[in-house]
């Protein structure tokens, strides 16, 4: 009986936990697809401008926009027509939905299902990650081609907090579907012990 109630209390502080990480998890998510700072483009080094021109030529980016100075003067971006970034917190929302519902009824079919679900969902945030830094490069790339490579020797270019926070986000899905995966596992053992028990 001591062993049951152990479980019991393991399922659900494990359910408790891939909860938390789920939602710091869409917290994150949201909050790097509303900012503007996954890309920066620092010329403020470059000897080819003035410290006017430098202010006016460094950028950061989004998913979304463009900002461009120290202004802020933001315009729309390519990555827009492609870049499917908020549907990936309807599927957090989803997920969480149902983790909710499957940690409530502490079904083990219901907690299979959200543990993948949000491995699944850790996977198509990690390829939005991954083309979203693919384009980056490939964008600079064909400016560099454009120009002298010369003027590029003295810019900075980097990933931002707003990238930061969507690895974040991936790592925190990727712990919560585990978490529930490793739920569905303790709930399985609960199962088969009850059955030898009755």
């Amino acid at each position: 009986m001591v062993c049951l109630c152990c479980l019991e209390m393991n399922v659900g502080a494990v359910c408790v936990i891939a909860g938390c990480a789920g939602l710091l998890s869409f917290v994150f998510l949201a909050v790097a697809i509303g900012t503007d700072y996954w890309y920066v483009i620092d010329v403020s080094k470059s000897k080819y401008n003035t410290e006017k021109e430098s202010d006016d030529l460094s950028s950061h980016s989004g998913l979304w926009r463009i900002c461009q100075g120290k202004g802020g003067q933001c315009v729309w971006s390519l990555m827009k027509l492609f870049f499917t970034g908020s549907s990936n917190l309807v599927l957090l929302v989803f997920g969480g939905i149902c983790g909710l519902v499957s940690s409530l009824a502490n079904d083990l079919c219901m907690l299979l299902f959200t543990g993948s679900y949000f491995l699944v969902g850790g996977t198509l945030t990690l390829t939005g990650i991954t083309v979203y830094i693919a384009y980056s490069k490939a964008a600079f790339a064909e400016v560099m081609c454009l120009y002298d490579h010369r003027m590029f020797d003295d810019i900075d270019t980097s990933f931002s907090w707003s990238m930061g926070l969507a690895w974040l986000s991936f790592t925190l899905e990727i712990i919560s579907g585990a978490l529930l995966l490793l739920a569905a596992k303790l709930n399985a053992v609960r199962h088969s012990i009850q059955s030898v028990v009755i």
